[in-house]
């Protein structure tokens, strides 16, 4: 892995719904190897948006008290919050890739917290936002190799150097 990687509220969704059991089982592969190598990051934003999806979605199945449980875990993910450099990254964001308000904020935080990889179902699978990288869970696996996401290492310049050519010692 190159580095952090953000998650947005639909992973954290499958990785509870029944329903979806292959989506589920790719979204909860994710969070566990992202637990186990400590590089998941979210937001507050994403966490709000979890737990009332959660409560609605799970409906009488799930206590509210064990809904709150499950999405305060992530609070040890120290999630980006709602502040002012999000706004005004989002409000760039918005302008710029013409994506909508809540996706802007999505992307902004995954930015904010220089993660390499953004996890989400709800942008274009391979887009790429400055520094970040948008990949669905479900078409890229925890286990496969950085070069599906990261960007390629620089080509060498085909130009020559400037400057004095160094000294070459004769025989």
């Amino acid at each position: 892995m190159t580095g952090p990687v953000f998650v947005d509220a639909n992973v954290f969704l499958y990785a509870r719904d029944e329903i979806e059991p292959a989506k589920m089982a790719r979204a909860r592969a994710w969070l566990e190897y992202l637990w186990r190598e400590s590089l998941g990051c979210t937001s507050t934003q994403v966490l709000a948006a979890y737990y009332v999806n959660l409560k609605r979605k799970a409906g009488a199945r799930l206590a509210l008290e064990a809904a709150w449980q499950d999405v305060a875990k992530y609070l040890a993910w120290r999630p980006q919050p709602v502040d002012e450099a999000v706004l005004n990254r989002a409000h760039d964001i918005e302008q710029r890739y013409r994506l909508s308000w809540w996706d802007s904020m999505v992307v902004a935080a995954a930015q904010l917290q220089e993660c390499a990889l953004l996890l989400t179902e709800d942008l274009h699978d391979g887009a790429v936002f400055g520094a970040v990288t948008v990949r669905s869970p479900f078409t890229l696996s925890a286990e496969q190799p950085p070069p599906a996401y990261a960007a390629p290492p620089a080509a060498a310049s085909r130009h020559r150097r400037r400057g004095r050519p160094k000294r070459v010692a004769l025989p």
